[in-house]
């Protein structure tokens, strides 16, 4: 009886060691890939907004309706024109076409910036932070010595274009490279991948450009900001000087009406440029009726240096008229984002994604079928010798 009941020990053990091998070996997904990915499936990147849609493509992008307004004849290399509160891309010329943006980078600057330093901080000017400001930049008047709030500098950025002012501000921020590498960075954020930041002020240097796409992205990002849009639609205030401050104002003339520019009914904004390597550029955002529109035109070809004005114009009286007429061919939106996977910075190489930890009893990648067979093979051979050892112990009882 005793003997029996070791017979069946043995058997239960064989099957015992069978399952605790099979259940020991790691299975094919624990080998060092990530269980969650398709077996077959490559690795991809999110698009760019706006990226794989009529946007897109070159030559002018439009999805007309019944009823739609003709697209106006403009001279500018690149334009587009979208709802600034959904982000809709209404229409667009060449819209990812890389461009000098002059000073309209001032917009990106911004919102890179502003948040950093509080509106009433004061700040004592060091002759070392205007070193380096391009010649023939636009001025704002800032002075070596002078007191000024943070709040003073920003108005000298958005309504004179003071390259000096941007110089301060970026000395505040941690230097230039430091704010050139931040702006770079809040680009990718925002889904702009067409920029590429050299200097802060939008002052020409190779191999600096943006977009009319990604220039319509950072004015509408900042019209979501209550400090930028308070600036942006300022048309005068008074700036430090020795002795009194003296009066600046707005160097867009959609908004103030100047050098003979029809002011623009309901323009909030944003910021104009001008440099000869760029041309005329504009980011322009105008509201009628509860709904926002946000242009932008770079480098107009004809009619002197105030038609970047006059086509900002036209393509803006085109949306409002066309509101419920045509259907979007791109957007601003940002793209969705992936849990797990954060976009990496426009400053750093993309780093592969770690797979899954290995489990603590597998080895980290060496496993696979050949090894679990062995493993059970093993456990099954030690099965049959301990039945056999049994099997002797009781002959020699009954012998």
């Amino acid at each position: 009886m005793t003997i029996g009941f070791s017979h069946r020990i043995a058997a239960c053990g064989a099957a015992l060691c069978a399952v605790g091998a099979l259940a020991l070996a790691p299975s094919p997904s624990a080998a060092g890939t990530d269980p969650s990915a398709p077996a077959s499936a490559p690795a991809t990147t999110p698009e760019a907004p706006g990226r794989g849609t009529a946007a897109e493509g070159s030559g002018t992008q439009v999805r007309p309706g019944p009823g739609a307004p003709a697209v106006p004849e403009v001279s500018a290399l690149s334009w587009l024109v979208a709802d600034a509160d959904s982000g809709d891309v209404l229409a667009a010329h060449d819209a990812h076409r890389p461009l000098p943006p002059a000073s309209t980078l001032k917009a990106l600057f911004a919102l890179t910036v502003l948040p950093a330093l509080p509106a009433d901080a004061r700040h004592t000017v060091d002759e070392t932070e205007l070193r380096g400001i391009g010649p023939g930049s636009s001025l704002v008047g800032v002075a070596e010595g002078l007191t000024y709030t943070v709040a003073d500098l920003w108005r000298g950025v958005f309504l004179s274009s003071g390259n000096d002012a941007v110089h301060v501000l970026a000395a505040m921020n941690g230097g230039l490279e430091a704010t050139t590498r931040r702006m770079r960075d809040k680009a990718r954020a925002l889904g702009a991948r067409d920029t590429h930041v050299l200097s802060p002020d939008g002052y020409d240097r190779p191999g600096q450009v943006s977009s009319a796409y990604d220039l319509a992205v950072f004015g509408r990002a900042g019209l979501h900001d209550p400090d930028f849009a308070r600036y942006c639609a300022t048309p005068e205030a008074y700036f430090p000087g020795y002795g009194q401050p003296y009066g600046i104002q707005n160097t867009n003339r959609l908004l103030t009406g100047a050098d003979g520019v029809a002011p623009y009914p309901g323009l909030i904004g944003v910021k104009n440029g001008y440099t000869s390597g760029a041309g005329n550029t504009l980011i322009a955002a105008a509201r009628r009726g509860g709904r926002t529109l946000v242009v932008t035109v770079l480098h107009p070809r004809s009619g002197g240096g105030l038609q970047v004005y006059e086509e900002a114009r036209a393509l803006l009286d085109w949306g409002f008229g066309a509101e419920g007429h045509v259907t979007a061919v791109g957007s601003l939106a940002p793209a969705p984002h992936t849990p797990g996977t954060p976009p990496a910075p426009a400053s750093a190489p993309a780093k592969a994604r770690p797979g899954p930890p290995a489990r603590a009893h597998a080895a980290a990648s060496s496993d696979s079928p050949l090894d679990v067979a062995l493993v059970c093979g093993a456990a099954l051979s030690g099965a049959a010798l301990l039945t056999l050892a049994l099997r002797a112990v009781s002959r020699r009882r009954h012998g």
